[in-house]
């Protein structure tokens, strides 16, 4: 039975695995049954015991009922899958097969072929005929293929043919997760920026998704008509109460809220995180007070808020809706981070989402905000960087709706982390509170007051930082810069934090430099750096982040991933092997984006 999403709607998409055979009988096909059936089973053994869905739940993988030797057994496993919600397909196979005949023709469904590497009947021969039959019909699959041959009843999956199915798999399931799911516009475009002037083509284009659209009115109306859960509000602002510490308040004594002015903020403050919640995944509970309608929600998987100005110059901000929501815990305990962008940015919003569906873990959101130099940190503070921090740094910081998991207070084999949501502890969310202090909105910013969530991340954690943009007449393209948060001194980290709204979270991030292009040094990220905001995860996930992308059609334009780490579609070779970017960007163009016209 197909499994419910426990949050949106529509149903956790599975694994499909495809066992290919020889399909002539007489003791051929006999011969290869067992072998072909056991690599399918072992492939999907991989990846239910080493994926999880975002909820946590292990991945669930389907095997065809029999091997597939011909069209007519390729028609029934696909109609098998299509009643079993397959999202992506991994063909197996250790032998010669029909080439054409049993490849998976579905357009919409991210495929891979893995063809065993032995000598007896050589999969390889079938993985190169079924790829030629890919291209030439435009339907690109990824390739994997072991690097050593093994023997003929050798049934266990090479190391390096692990990495790549799981790659593959954990890309293929963030694009079956996002079909059909929205982003909720909370509002519309914030001060100018690009990012929120959301772009529905790219939406549908590119992720399959809609885009839903409400007015942060709204917002109002649930506060004043109290169309939320009233139950939950009382609890969530106990635990507000309990567990959110209160900063100084850097503002000039005589414009300072009073201490009923600051506890009606924190009120309103926990309201919105409630209702942004319940317009994006729906709340049950609101059915029974008479609200039917708003009940359902938006199915958003992400959403944006628009806050400046015209909610921020009034009532407060929404600093602390967007990082609570984004953490992986709450009042109701530890659970999956919503994802929400700050100042309804729905292209960084949708970089947060890629990082999310890619690990499970909380994403932070920033400014990409300063580049310091080891020159102009030695001027101002006297500190010399060292370490990973030596060419220089950029300060990510924005005003409070990172996620409170970006602290680095959870840990590891004693180094610092950001944990899927499913390995939190209960220790560890009481440590990133404590490690947490809410400051009074800078009323300059914020005229309406509220909380912003100030923290400094703690290094050293490897970490990626990623955005999509969208550029006239080519479409969207990816940023990547793998590299590290690191540790400053304090006082040091306040000498700079200080020429900047010091009631911020700050990361303060090191990219990994190659010495050419875009990562030439550090400057070079910072100047080629494709708009004001960043999405940062925990690792280097670089590569998948890369995968994901080829199976969009999205173009990569930067990154500082090492080549034998990219996996994309074989059909991307046919556009080049010299400049891997330059082949990116003429097969995405090729093949234009997954599910229609640009």
């Amino acid at each position: 039975m197909n499994e419910f999403n426990e949050r949106l709607k529509g149903y956790l998409p599975k694994v499909g695995i495809r066992p290919i055979i020889d399909g002539r009988r007489k003791g051929i096909r006999e011969a290869l049954e067992k072998q072909t059936m056991d690599m399918a089973k072992a492939v999907a053994e991989l990846v239910s015991q080493n994926l999880k869905y975002t909820n946590g739940k292990p991945v669930e993988c389907i095997i065809a009922d029999t091997t597939i030797g011909g069209v007519s057994e390729a028609a029934k496993c696909a109609e098998k899958f299509s009643k079993e919600g397959v999202g992506l397909t991994i063909s197996v196979t250790p032998c010669w097969c029909y080439g054409a005949e049993t490849i998976d023709m579905d357009p919409m469904i991210p495929k891979a072929i893995w063809g065993f590497n032995g000598t007896e009947r050589p999969g390889a021969v079938y993985l190169a005929s079924a790829l030629a039959a890919h291209n030439q019909k435009g339907l690109p699959s990824f390739s994997i293929y072991g690097k050593d041959v093994q023997d003929r009843g050798d049934s266990t999956i090479p190391d390096d043919v692990k990495e790549k199915l799981l790659n593959f798999t954990k890309a293929g399931l963030a694009v079956a997760y996002m079909r059909g799911k929205s982003y909720l516009s909370m509002g519309g475009v914030s001060m100018g920026i690009a990012g929120s002037m959301v772009n529905p083509d790219f939406f549908e284009s590119y992720l399959g998704m809609r885009c839903e659209y409400i007015d942060m009115s709204e917002f109002i109306r649930r506060i004043e008509e109290e169309i939320y859960d009233k139950e939950e509000y009382q609890r969530a602002l106990e635990w507000v109460r309990k567990n959110c510490i209160e900063g100084s308040d850097n503002n000039k004594k005589e414009i300072q809220h009073s201490r009923e002015e600051k506890n009606m903020d924190w009120e309103t403050s926990v309201k919105m995180a409630i209702i942004a919640k319940d317009l994006m995944a729906g709340n049950p509970v609101l059915k029974h007070i008479g609200y039917e309608e708003e009940a359902e929600g938006h199915n958003a998987i992400v959403a944006g808020f628009q806050g400046q100005r015209q909610w921020t110059d009034h009532f407060p901000n929404g600093d602390f809706m967007e990082a609570i929501l984004n953490s992986s815990f709450d009042w109701n305990g530890i659970r999956q981070p919503y994802i929400l962008a700050t100042e309804n940015d729905s292209l960084n919003g949708v970089s947060m989402l890629f990082g999310h569906l890619l690990t499970g873990t909380a994403q932070i959101f920033a400014d990409v905000r300063t580049y310091w130099s080891p020159e102009a940190i030695k001027r101002v503070s006297g500190y010399e960087l060292n370490g990973v921090a030596s060419k220089g740094i950029i300060h990510l910081i924005n005003s409070g709706a990172a996620a409170l998991d970006g602290t680095g207070q959870q840990s590891q084999n004693g180094n610092p982390v950001i944990k899927p949501h499913w390995e939190v502890t209960a220790d560890e969310v009481k440590k990133c509170l404590d490690a947490t202090r809410w400051r009074p909105a800078s009323l300059e910013y914020f005229r309406g007051g509220g909380y912003s969530s100030n923290y400094v991340t703690k290094g050293e954690m490897p970490v990626t930082m990623s955005r999509i943009n969208i550029v006239k007449g080519l479409g969207p393209v990816l940023q990547i810069a793998e590299g590290y948060a690191v540790n400053l001194p304090d006082e040091v980290h306040n000498i700079l934090n200080e020429r900047t709204d010091p009631t911020w979270p700050t990361t303060w991030f090191a990219p990994r430099l190659t010495g050419i292009g875009a990562f030439k040094d550090v400057y070079s990220v910072m100047h080629n750096w494709g708009a004001n905001h960043g999405s940062i995860s925990y690792g280097h996930i670089g590569e998948d982040l890369i995968t994901l992308s080829s199976m969009l059609r999205i173009p990569v334009n930067m990154h500082n991933v090492p080549e034998n780490r990219i996996f994309r579609p074989s059909a991307w070779t046919a556009f080049g092997t010299n400049n891997l970017e330059g082949s990116d960007f003429r097969a995405c163009s090729n093949y234009g984006p997954l599910y229609g016209k640009k």
